[in-house]
């Protein structure tokens, strides 16, 4: 099957995944280990076949950027993708927690699939981080009313992450960036900006999208020049520095301890 030039959609530098080729949902389902895939009934043949590409190389990059395996982005199967079902109306991708379903609209999913990503990751681990969490409950929001982990390196690692992203330096009070997201809440009226989940999911997005090494629109875009970019609604590339390091040897620790066990 000839590729269908989806590269001129969403900006993208990378290493070639498909080598040349089409995919479809089920190699996604297999190559990145996902419970199940959805596809709503008004996505046609042509939609479907660019959304496969696109989700293909998105997710290929992020296990890169990860120093995962691919399979490690499906969280050892208990995350869902569904395209083109589900959505809600103004968004370009959530996550449901309750289904654990990762959703992206038909037409409005590109940027946003590393935030929503981050959203299931932080939901997925919350029970190996702590021995009392409830099944909807996020890691980062229990970070803060539980900061006592189960005890093992990868917690560890994850701990400086959130010491990172939600203390000052001197670990006595919130970061710069917390204080910035409460400000831009009281702003608006709102109670979002500022909470732990999405903190964090902001850090992570932001954090790949600087990486150097790649770049993919459809997979995170957004954290540079957008309005709640210029509001200070990332982190600063500084901070960026000094989290993204505990998040990357998380991540590669990780993977190493994935394939010492086959």
């Amino acid at each position: 099957m000839k590729p269908l030039g989806i590269e001129k959609l969403y900006y993208r530098q990378g290493p070639d995944h498909r080598k040349g080729l089409n995919t479809n949902f089920l190699q996604i389902k297999n190559t990145f280990g996902f419970k199940g895939i959805t596809l709503g009934k008004w996505v046609n043949d042509n939609e479907k076949q660019l959304a496969a590409n696109l989700i293909f190389d998105a997710f290929s990059d992020l296990a890169l950027l990860l120093n995962v395996a691919p399979i490690v982005i499906g969280l050892r199967g208990n995350l869902s993708l569904a395209f083109g079902t589900g959505g809600r109306k103004g968004v370009q991708a959530h996550y449901n927690f309750a289904s654990c379903t990762l959703h992206l609209a038909k037409n409005a999913g590109a940027g946003a699939l590393a935030h929503e990503w981050w959203h299931a990751f932080d939901h997925y681990i919350c029970p190996f981080l702590f021995a009392s969490c409830s099944p909807l409950d996020f890691a980062s929001s229990q970070w803060l009313n539980q900061p006592a982990l189960t005890h093992h390196p990868l917690n560890q690692r994850l701990d400086l992450f959130f010491q990172a992203i939600f203390l000052s330096d001197d670990l006595c009070q919130s970061s710069q960036y917390v204080k910035t997201a409460i400000e831009i809440d009281h702003t608006f009226q709102t109670n979002y900006f500022s909470q732990p989940e999405e903190l964090t999911a902001r850090a992570f997005e932001s954090w790949l999208q600087n990486r150097t090494e790649l770049k993919n629109e459809y997979l995170v875009s957004g954290t540079k020049k957008s309005k709640l970019a210029l509001q200070g609604g990332y982190p600063l590339r500084v901070h960026q520095l000094k989290y993204g390091a505990c998040l990357y040897d998380y991540f590669s620790l990780l993977g190493e301890l994935l394939e010492s066990k086959g």
